[in-house]
């Protein structure tokens, strides 16, 4: 196995595996600690199917459980990242997130295989939470130590949220729902469960405000520290290939989605990593 880093704030490719055929614990061992360091790991050219993506998620921890999406046909744990050439909704997931971080326990990692990649566009985004924790000067990072903060999908998932109702022409299976309403409560700066390494969780979207602060207050901090969780220095892009499995750890870094390919059907197929139980 050879690992090869992106030369960017994160990431790297892996190659010299097989992930059509089952895996021997040192290279899952290997893998993670790979996956640990670089946070987002791509493996290209895999002819994988969903069966071994299902196999190569369980590898490391159960699956997660996905709130606001229909699995495709005959699975439980996939999801279709879709979109198709004559779409004309909004791009889906084009704003910073860490995947499902309003639910008690987020998953700790996210796996999306490349099965329809356009010819242009659709690149992904992530950014690395602890470079941009470390990097924060002191009297910003003064600022946000300490504070819990409230996360919700209301914004994305509540029938009135982006991805509800009004929501109309789009090709992939969201299922929106009251429940988005509801809260949870998260450190906004904690140590990575594994590593013990601390960095910024979540960011404006998913994170409402803070316990014990005023909604005036909260929004420009937050704000501001989306702007700050987001520059250029902690970003990693990624280029997608058909045939390509990545995973990336929801602990350690943001991701977003990009555009540019209007015209090109896109179609991924997605699996969570359940919470790190130890």
């Amino acid at each position: 196995m050879k690992v090869t880093l992106s030369g960017q704030a994160c990431g790297a490719e892996v190659t010299g595996v097989d992930l059509t055929q089952p895996l021997s614990d040192e290279a899952i061992a290997n893998i993670r600690s790979a996956w640990l360091e670089h946070h987002i790991l791509s493996f290209p050219d895999q002819a994988v199917d969903d069966d071994d993506l299902e196999r190569f998620t369980r590898y490391f921890g159960d699956f997660g459980t996905d709130p606001f999406f229909d699995p495709i046909e005959g699975r439980q744990h996939i999801a279709a990242i879709r979109r198709d050439a004559d779409e004309t909704s909004p791009l889906f997931a084009e704003n910073w997130h860490s995947d499902w971080s309003f639910q008690a326990q987020p998953p700790a990692g996210t796996c999306l295989l490349g099965i329809t990649i356009p010819p242009v566009g659709g690149d992904t985004l992530f950014a690395n939470q602890h470079a941009a924790f470390d990097a924060m000067p002191p009297d910003m990072r003064a600022q946000y130590e300490g504070l819990t903060a409230i996360h919700s999908a209301q914004m994305a998932y509540a029938p009135d949220g982006a991805y509800g109702e009004q929501d109309e022409g789009r090709s992939m299976a969201i299922r929106p729902d009251e429940s988005a309403r509801e809260t949870q409560t998260h450190p906004l700066v904690r140590d990575h469960p594994e590593t013990g390494r601390p960095g910024l969780f979540s960011c404006l979207g998913y994170i409402i405000g803070f316990e014990d602060m005023a909604p005036d207050k909260a929004l420009p901090l937050l704000q501001q520290l989306y702007v700050w969780q987001s520059r250029e220095e902690f970003i990693y892009r990624h280029k997608w290939q058909a045939n390509m499995l990545v995973m990336w750890d929801n602990r350690s870094v943001l991701h977003c989605a990009t555009g540019g390919y209007d015209g090109h059907d896109r179609l991924l197929h997605r699996t969570t990593i359940a919470a790190y139980q130890g």
